[in-house]
């Protein structure tokens, strides 16, 4: 077999990867990167625009953030957008759309508001539409199949004239483009080369094998979605942790029923995304409405195999077992479950999204839309198996030794460019290499992490029972997992400092 040598090498041609690539090459030293991908061409699982609601998920109606996680994935957000408009991908890459969270009923218009009180200072751009507003800009969301006002209380909380879409699997390939036409540095793009193992060398670095060829890189990244815990397993990292798949799946409509993006309110019992309705990208704006969430016994949803890949990486003993009990004792997330499954049957499944998507759009009819066959992707949803439960926040393994496994659930293709510049510290740290951070923060940044006033919070908190249940839910279920953290020495003697030995 031939071999070739890298700096660093990532696997998985995803949105993620493909961010780190770009950055790599863009702001650092390093001379020589390789990016290998198992399919023929860039994104084609869950980075692609069907496999996504392609929203940029900035925390301002994403009625699960906590107003301190907003304050985070503002950040990470905006990178998206200032990348894009660097190069210039208006109405190609990203678009603008009206958007909004729609509250129903006095106990979420009460919910909503509140809420607009506590994140206005962090998202001032946000407004308040009653129902007259509403029947301007989202008529739809107003009126029932008879033409006449539903009779339930409601508000939106949204914006205008905001950038709020992206395709991310075309972002994905500009990231490959870009990067390529960079001076002085060497980007290689290796498709249909799914990788068979890797392997720890003796000396520096690591091994990667695939069918054709063997790959060594002095730092290895792996962003391949739920096959990177496979990746980290199959070399002895991670072994704590366990893959649950969940795949998302939508509606499509062959018309704009709705002008703009409208998303309900999180049930904080539920540890899976809200029903909403976007304009689609891909299908001439057409509202898609989605997604629901399904439990798969493999890795990737439209693909053959992966199935043992799955049993391989869930390792069920009796901690799985019991994080999987936890979910299920409680009636909501199980009856949950259940009625997701029944979305999955022909003709059963069109009724009971009606009457879900109903609280939407209340006119809304069976002919008006379909499955979508072919949408939705999976997202590894990780188990710890040491607290027995599921965690929803992203999971990486930094094993300290140049090597890396991420796994990114939604919003990771939103927080894809902030991803990546936290790996890309790493690697340079461990390369002796240099970092332009000016530039990053010139380019793709309005500074660090926005900062809120120490007393925001508490003044602005209002205690009721949706907000003490949100809390609840993040406690249990939302934290990030980010497995090992080189001692001090990696700071202060780059491994680069090994040649010189």
């Amino acid at each position: 077999m031939t071999k070739h040598h890298y700096d660093v090498l990532i696997v998985g041609g995803g949105i993620s990867g493909c961010a780190l690539v770009y950055e790599l090459a863009r702001y650092t030293d390093i001379a020589n990167i390789a990016l290998v991908e198992k399919y023929g061409s860039i994104a084609t699982l869950n980075s692609k625009g069907t496999a996504n609601s392609q929203t940029i998920h900035v925390g301002d109606i994403e009625t699960n953030y906590t107003l301190a996680k907003a304050a985070i994935t503002k950040r990470t957000a905006k990178m998206v957008e200032k990348y894009c408009l660097q190069y210039g991908y208006q109405n190609s890459i990203l678009f603008s759309h009206q958007k909004m969270a729609l509250g129903i009923g006095e106990e979420e218009v009460e919910f909503l508001l509140n809420r607009y009180e506590e994140f206005s200072e962090l998202f001032p751009y946000l407004e308040v539409w009653d129902k007259e507003e509403l029947k301007k800009i989202e008529p739809r969301v107003v009126f029932d199949e008879h033409g006449e006002e539903r009779p339930e209380t409601i508000v939106g909380i949204g914006a205008k004239d905001q950038w709020t879409t992206v395709d991310y699997g075309k972002m994905a390939q500009s990231f490959i483009t870009n990067a390529k036409n960079e001076p002085d540095t060497t980007v290689d793009l290796f498709l249909n080369t799914p990788v068979i193992r890797i392997e720890k060398n003796p000396t520096r670095g690591y091994s990667v094998q695939t069918k054709e060829r063997i790959y060594t890189a002095d730092f290895v990244v792996v962003d391949a979605g739920a096959h990177s815990l496979y990746l980290a397993h199959s070399i002895g990292h991670g072994l704590d942790y366990s893959c649950l798949p969940v795949a998302g799946s939508f509606y499509l409509t062959s018309q704009h029923l709705l002008n703009g993006k409208v998303y309900m309110i999180q049930n904080p019992k539920l540890p899976f995304a809200a029903l909403h309705g976007d304009p689609d990208i891909l299908a001439e704006g057409n509202t898609r409405f989605g997604p629901t969430a399904l439990v798969l016994p493999k890795l990737e949803r439209f693909t053959k195999g992966t199935y043992l890949d799955f049993w391989k990486t869930l390792r069920l003993d009796f901690n799985v077992l019991s994080a999987l009990w936890k979910l299920l004792r409680e009636s909501d997330i199980r009856n949950y479950i259940f009625r997701n499954f029944l979305f999955e049957i022909p003709y059963i499944n069109k009724r009971l999204f009606l009457h879900d998507a109903r609280k939407i759009v209340p006119s809304l009819r069976l002919d008006e839309f379909e499955y979508a066959h072919g949408f939705g992707g999976v997202r590894p949803q990780v188990i710890d198996k040491n607290q027995r439960k599921l965690m929803l926040g992203e999971a990486s393994i930094n094993t300290g030794e140049g090597i890396i496994f991420n796994m990114t659930p939604s919003p990771g293709a939103t927080s894809c460019l902030g991803n990546a510049e936290r790996d890309l510290r790493y690697v340079v740290q461990y390369l002796g290499k240099t970092f332009d951070e000016k530039r990053f923060n010139d380019e793709l940044t309005d500074g660090e992490y926005c900062v809120l006033a120490a007393p925001i919070e508490e003044q602005k908190r209002t205690v009721n029972a949706i907000r003490d249940a949100m809390s609840a839910h993040e406690k249990e279920y939302y934290e990030e997992i980010h497995v090992g953290k080189p001692l001090e020495s990696f700071w202060k003697r780059p491994h680069s400092l090994w040649r010189k030995k």
